[in-house]
């Protein structure tokens, strides 16, 4: 059997459903150019705004390690170490607008068949910034972009009306999906924040409003280590630190569950599952919670040698989940998309060791 990675999302025809996030690995045209050499069936553009953005005078990505042996998670560079996380307080792109739109005209001239979604971001406090959506949509859609994701998760703007700070504003969500959807006529992706209780409420919102697809998990906000002996964060600035993003292994599980959490809740919806993907294994776990698209950044900026957009990873992800497929006669990953979500319970439908047990479990009919 001839086994064909090409999948659907959201109205859009990929070679296979493996993107690159909006992350360092696509911030430029020679970054993403390499990864569509390289094999990757679309990427999420770097997130491209209106204001000024300059970043910290500092390293602005670390990555963790863990060890069996102490420290067990460092930055600290030692032998017989495995990934662990990420942590990262980047900005949106630095490049403006006007830079990126021969960019991304270029880019999808020299590879049609592969996705191009531009990341956008604008500010929340009145229609002045409601117009720079629309402005921002427009731009990038008369270049070429097949779709647009809203950049609603970013857990370290500078500004207060920006990122992960308007992602639980249900009002917020509605009114720039809205002047998104009366400008341009592509699938909207809303990327939101994965550290809030009300996820479901506002994922539930976005789709109302017309959005296409969820993204999540964005990174979660965290802060890095402080050493003991120097009372120094492992990546600070003049001695001092602000919450930035945690990815990578670490937050698999977390994003699992926002996934099966948004799947269970809107079974008939599109998710672009995100978080901790490093090979087939987490890939399918996130299409059998429900997604149907998957995007990479940690595991593509740690490969050695592939300037950071993962050249040998994208292979190693269509070979394995290309003979996964085979192996059970699957044709497409919507065979087995959502086998997970059945298994998903209540804590109190879970079965006791005790016949006594006079608690919360609730018996099958």
């Amino acid at each position: 059997m001839t086994v064909s990675l090409k999948t659907t999302f959201t109205g859009l025809d990929f070679v296979n459903p493996f993107i690159l996030a909006s992350a360092p690995p696509t911030e430029s045209k020679r970054k993403i150019m390499k990864a569509f050499e390289a094999g990757w069936g679309g990427v999420v553009t770097k997130t491209i705004g209106l204001h000024p953005v300059e970043n910290v005078a500092g390293p602005k990505t670390i990555y963790q390690r863990a060890s069996e042996e102490k420290p067990y998670v460092s930055r600290m560079k030692r032998p017989d170490t495995v990934s662990h996380s990420s942590w990262n307080w980047e900005l949106i792109s630095d490049q403006p607008l006007e830079q990126w739109l021969p960019d991304l005209k270029e880019i999808k001239e020299a590879y049609p068949d592969r996705m191009v979604i531009a990341s956008i971001m604008a500010g929340a406090d009145g229609e002045e910034e409601m117009q720079n959506w629309r402005k921002l949509a427009r731009a990038v859609v008369d270049v070429g972009c097949d779709g647009i994701e809203l950049n609603m998760s970013c857990p370290h703007m500078d500004r207060k009306d920006m990122g992960a700070h308007i992602a639980n504003d249900e009002d917020i969500i509605r009114s720039v999906l809205a002047a998104v959807t009366d400008e341009v006529d592509v699938p909207i992706w809303v990327k939101l924040t994965p550290a809030t209780s009300t996820l479901v409420d506002a994922a539930g919102a976005a789709y109302e409003a017309g959005a296409s697809a969820i993204s999540l998990c964005n990174t979660f906000p965290s802060l890095p280590l402080m050493d003991p002996e120097t009372h120094k964060f492992e990546v600070e600035v003049d001695g001092y630190v602000t919450s930035g993003g945690l990815g990578g292994l670490a937050i698999l599980h977390q994003a699992l569950q926002r996934v099966s959490d948004i799947s269970r809740a809107y079974p008939d919806q599109s998710i672009s599952g995100i978080g901790g993907i490093k090979g087939f294994r987490e890939a399918f776990n996130f299409i059998a919670h429900g997604a149907g698209n998957l995007q990479v950044c940690t595991a593509a900026m740690e490969e050695k040698g592939s300037g950071g957009v993962g050249v040998q990873l994208i292979k190693e992800l269509c070979d394995d989940l290309a003979a996964y497929m085979e192996s059970k006669g699957y044709t497409s990953i919507e065979d087995f998309r959502g086998i997970a979500r059945e298994r998903i319970v209540e804590h109190s439908k879970i079965r006791r060791k005790s016949e006594d047990y006079n608690g919360g479990f609730m018996k099958s009919a």
